[in-house]
């Protein structure tokens, strides 16, 4: 697929925190070659998507944001993690920065289950990683984090719509999330779409980095 032209490629970063942390640089150097290699980097804030948490190794739900909190740390986000690896700009393989919450904010509750819901089944969604410790653990999980999952599938689709995305990147964690853009795009809209992720980059003992947990 990248020998046919310019393509694009992109990994979500959720706007919890007014920075990222060193976790977050194997993805952007993934984008940063990526670019370099000639093709079109897309880094995707979760304006939409960060007012429900991404439940992946997380035991707990995370506290809410104001829609303030999210404008504020998503413009502390760009200047201080991005532009030092990545070109934005009006080029053909220049970067550029999307808010899911164009789309996601605008969405009919009633019409988007109709559409797209069917295209998710529970038994699925169960199987993942971030939903099963959770419910190994007895600890709670609220419907509100159990439809991130179908909120980063809908990304992707939407991605593939407006611009012609064919390849979303991301950590290890963040597998089952991607396959369902990748199904979702095939059931949908009968698209090809493509899926890579790399190890994350862990604390010292072994857990996932995160911009709210201690020590990152």
């Amino acid at each position: 697929k990248l020998c046919e032209g310019v393509q694009s490629a992109y990994i979500g970063f959720d706007a919890t925190a007014k920075s990222l942390h060193i976790g977050n640089l194997t993805g952007i150097m993934m984008l940063h070659w990526f670019q370099q290699s000639g093709h079109k980097p897309i880094t995707l804030m979760g304006g939409g998507t960060s007012k429900i948490g991404d439940p992946s190794g997380k035991n707990a739900e995370r506290n809410a944001l104001s829609d303030a909190d999210i404008e504020e740390n998503m413009r502390n986000i760009q200047s201080t993690c991005f532009t030092q690896f990545l070109t934005y700009g009006d080029g053909e393989s220049d970067a550029i920065m999307v808010n899911n919450d164009d789309w996601l904010n605008s969405l009919k509750y009633l019409e988007f289950l109709r559409d797209y819901g069917r295209f998710f089944t529970v038994n699925s969604m169960l199987k993942f990683d971030s939903v099963r410790t959770r419910l190994e653990r007895e600890s709670p999980l609220s419907l509100l984090e159990f439809n991130y999952m179908v909120m980063q599938g809908y990304d992707f689709l939407e991605l593939n719509r407006r611009y012609g995305t064919c390849l979303q990147m991301g950590g290890s964690d963040q597998w089952g999330n991607i396959i369902n853009g990748v199904d979702l795009a095939h059931k949908a809209d009968r698209k090809q779409v493509f899926a890579l992720t790399a190890p994350l980059l862990t604390t010292p003992d072994g857990k996932k980095m995160g911009k709210t947990a201690d020590g990152a």
